[in-house]
C-alpha cells in the first residue's frame, strides 16, 4: 500500500479589523499591564504635555476605549493570529494628533505642513507583545493600515519611523514608531530625514 506524503500547511494569515469592531478586552490584552504601552494607550499625540502627567493610566485608558466608541474612522487597528490578539497600530487622521503641531522632528520636516488638513493619515503607533514579535505582525499592521485610510477618505498616509541601522543595538520598546524597512514593505517613500535615526516616510493614496 502506497503511503500518501503530506506536507506541512503554510500558517494562515493574521486577520486584522479596526479595533472599534472588536471587544476591548483584546485591545486590553494586546496593551498589557506593564511597559510603556500600558502607560500611554496611545494617547501620547493627543494630549498636550503639560496635562500629560495630571491623568494616570486608568485615565488614558479610558481615554482609549471613548475613542474607539466615538464615531468616524479610526483611531487603530488590531491584528489577530487565529483568535488571539497579537497587535495594534495607531492609524486616523494626521488631524487628530493635536501634539504634532509643537513637534520640531514632525511640524518641522513634513512636506505636508498644514497638520489641519483632514485627508491626511498618520501611523503613529505600533504594540505588538513580546511573544509575538518577529512574525511581521507590525508589516501586516502597516500593509492593513494603508488599506484602512484609502477607504476612509484619506489622500496621503504618513508615518514616522525609526532606523535601527543608525544604532549598534536599539531596545525593541523604541521601536513603537515602526522601522524604515517596515514602511518601505508597505509601499512607502521617505521624504524627510529630520534626524540620523528618524524619517518620516509617505504613501500618496489619491490626487
Amino acid at each position: 500500500m502506497m503511503t500518501e506524503v503530506t506536507h506541512d500547511l503554510e500558517p494562515a494569515p493574521l486577520r486584522v479589523v479596526p479595533a472599534d469592531t472588536a471587544p476591548f478586552a483584546d485591545v486590553e490584552a494586546v496593551f498589557g499591564t506593564k511597559g510603556d504601552p500600558a502607560h500611554c494607550w496611545c494617547q501620547w499625540y493627543k494630549i498636550p504635555g503639560s496635562d500629560w502627567r495630571s491623568i494616570g493610566d486608568e485615565g488614558l485608558r479610558d481615554r482609549l476605549e471613548a475613542q474607539l466608541k466615538s464615531p468616524g474612522a479610526g483611531p487603530g487597528l488590531l491584528a489577530y493570529d487565529d483568535d488571539i490578539p497579537v497587535g495594534w497600530c495607531a492609524v486616523e487622521p494626521r488631524a487628530n494628533l493635536t501634539r504634532l503641531k509643537k513637534s520640531r522632528l514632525i511640524a518641522g520636516s513634513t512636506p505636508n505642513p498644514d497638520l489641519d488638513e483632514p485627508d491626511v493619515w498618520a501611523i503613529s503607533c505600533f504594540v505588538v507583545p513580546r511573544a509575538y514579535r518577529r512574525r511581521g505582525v507590525g508589516r501586516a499592521l502597516a500593509e492593513a493600515a494603508v488599506a484602512f485610510a484609502r477607504a476612509n477618505g484619506g489622500r496621503l498616509v504618513e508615518g514616522y519611523a525609526v532606523d535601527p541601522t543608525k544604532h549598534d543595538k536599539i531596545p525593541a520598546a523604541d521601536l513603537f514608531h515602526g522601522t524604515v524597512s517596515m514602511f518601505v514593505d508597505a509601499g512607502f517613500t521617505e521624504v524627510a530625514r529630520p534626524n540620523a535615526d528618524r524619517a518620516i516616510m509617505q504613501l500618496r493614496l489619491r490626487e
